[in-house]
This record gives structure tokens, sequence and C-alpha cells, in this order.
């Protein structure tokens, strides 16, 4: 453990990773060995889908149904991430970041399960916007409130 941890405290990309709630040293340089740059992706949804992170969709005489998630791609991955995200929907201070607004709505609408798996293909997002920008790490709180 802690040679993964000084692993992700050497690399920028891992440390800026690590500022999105739910992702750990272990689960930044798990999405960096398997994702690299997560440049290959043209868009957020492209790498929650490549992790398993989006309804998966049933489509017959132009009806389309949305099921279950589609659980493609990496279960590793998948799997440590959906523990992150269930450990922000259940310990995360919601006054002090931003995604605590959103959970709550989530949540009065929704079965646990299912916002946490929301929260996951969110932090799943997130971390692609981190990985291919230069420089972008993730800002707890909204800057018009700080």
């Amino acid at each position: 453990n802690r040679e993964i941890e000084a692993i992700a405290s050497q690399s920028d990309t891992a440390r800026r990773l690590m500022t999105i709630p739910g992702i750990g040293p272990l689960a930044a340089t798990a999405l960096l060995a398997a994702a690299g740059s997560a440049r290959q992706f043209k868009k957020a949804r492209d790498m929650a889908a490549w992790l398993g992170l989006v309804p998966r969709e049933y489509s017959t005489g132009g009806r389309t149904k949305l099921l279950g998630i589609s659980k493609r791609g990496n279960r590793y991955l998948r799997r440590m991430i959906i523990h992150g995200a269930r450990s922000c929907v259940t310990h995360l201070d919601r006054s002090r970041y931003r995604l605590g607004a959103w959970l709550d709505g989530l949540q009065a609408r929704m079965h646990t399960n299912k916002v946490t798996v929301a929260l996951a293909a969110k932090i799943a997002r997130i971390a692609w916007v981190v990985m291919t920008k230069p420089g972008a790490s993730y800002e707890r709180r909204d800057p018009a409130f700080s």
C-alpha cells in the first residue's frame, strides 16, 4: 500500500485525480494504468461507458428501453470507483462539496444503490476532465460561493 501511495504522490495526474471525492491513491493509480492519458475517449461519457457505468440500452421497433448498468470494461476499476462513490454517499460532508446538493436531490427520489452508481458515473466523468486537461483538478466548492 505504501508503494502505491509513493507512486501516486510522484505522478502529477494521480495527485490531481486524488482531489476528486471517492478517489484515493489506489483508484488513481489504477485509473492511470488502465486508461493512460484518457485521450482515446472523445468525451467524458465515453470513459464512463468504457467503465460500464452507463445504462445498457435495448431497442426494438423504434422503442428504446434503458436497463441497468452495462458492466462492460475493467471490472476491478469499476468496482473501485463504485466503492469510492458509496463512501461519498454515506460520509461526504454535503455542505462543503458542490456534489452535496446534487446528491441530496438524487437521494430524495432514488434508492441509495442507484445514487451510488450515478455518483460513480459522475466521478468517472470528472476524472476524464482531470486526466485530459493539463493542470485541471477538482474544486470542492463552487467558486461563486467561496
